[in-house]
């Protein structure tokens, strides 16, 4: 039975249901994977094959545990309270620690790039100390300071302290002269050349010795949580490497990874609002 027909041989409807079809067939064949799902697949490949060759016994526990066997040890940190605890120790370490380093190095950046009296004075120490490593001070830092807490922050400031002043320092020094120029044919004084022209033009190169000094934070995180510790992600690592929990030792990695991505995405979109007056950030 066809229904009315409406002055044509087709079925009433038809014309609807063909348009429906039109839009069906255009949005199958327009339609494509996702970016973020094509990212996901090969990392959730290797965690398949990671986890079969671990059932198969090809790669045994003690050489690294399966994804499986690392999820359920995640879990029963977290439903514990024992992987909040040592995480927060790390943090209020890590934070501590890089906030003293960045608010030393900026200081420093700021007397020796603005003046060359500050640059005789600082520049030499500084360099000199940027070259001795951080590991060497470990044994004259414990006889100073003993073992404790400030000997620890005291490794991480070491560490962060300079990748900031050095990109500051070149940051103030390299801006443009013709900027200067047309500062001072304004009629800018000294202050105000520094404030509107000098420091906003440094800025970039802040942010990317703040991100280095994030990533040696961490590092130096992993280390000094081992000198004396009861507490901390590097202390939980260490001591799974102690009774051969590798389980442990993945998650510490993992929590170090992931913690760190998340404060450098933080401190890229405090880049993005304070360079919001770039041409690359208001094209982007």
């Amino acid at each position: 039975m066809t229904g009315k027909t409406n002055g044509s041989s087709f079925p009433a409807g038809w014309g609807a249901r063909q348009r429906i079809g039109d839009c069906l067939a255009r949005y199958a064949t327009g339609w494509r994977t996702p970016d973020f799902a094509r990212r996901l697949a090969s990392p959730l490949a290797i965690l398949l094959l990671w986890e079969l060759a671990s059932q198969a016994g090809l790669i045994p526990a003690r050489v690294i545990a399966a994804p499986s066997a690392i999820g359920e040890t995640f879990w029963a940190l977290i439903a514990s309270g024992e992987l909040g605890r040592h995480l927060a120790v790390s943090l209020q370490r890590a934070v501590s620690g890089l906030a003293i380093g960045v608010s030393i190095g900026t200081l420093a950046a700021l007397i020796s790039g603005l003046s060359r009296r500050g640059e005789f004075v600082l520049d030499s120490p500084m360099q000199m100390l940027r070259t001795v490593p951080s590991l060497a001070l470990v044994p004259l830092f414990i006889l100073w300071f003993g073992i404790g807490e400030f000997t620890k922050i005291a490794l991480i400031v070491m560490g962060t302290t300079f990748p900031v002043y050095l990109n500051l320092f070149a940051g103030i020094r390299n801006i443009d002269p013709k900027l200067v120029e047309a500062a001072h044919t304004l009629g800018l004084n000294r202050r105000e050349l520094i404030w509107h022209v000098i420091l906003p033009g440094a800025l970039p190169s802040f942010f990317v010795g703040l991100r280095y000094s994030l990533g040696i934070s961490w590092l130096a995180l992993v280390f000094v949580e081992q000198i004396n510790a009861t507490a901390g992600i590097g202390y939980l690592a260490s001591d799974a490497r102690d009774f051969m929990r590798t389980d442990v030792i993945v998650i510490c990695l993992l929590i170090y990874s992931v913690l760190g991505l998340l404060i450098d995405g933080f401190i890229r979109t405090l880049e993005r609002f304070a360079l919001a007056w770039r041409p690359s950030f208001v094209r982007s």
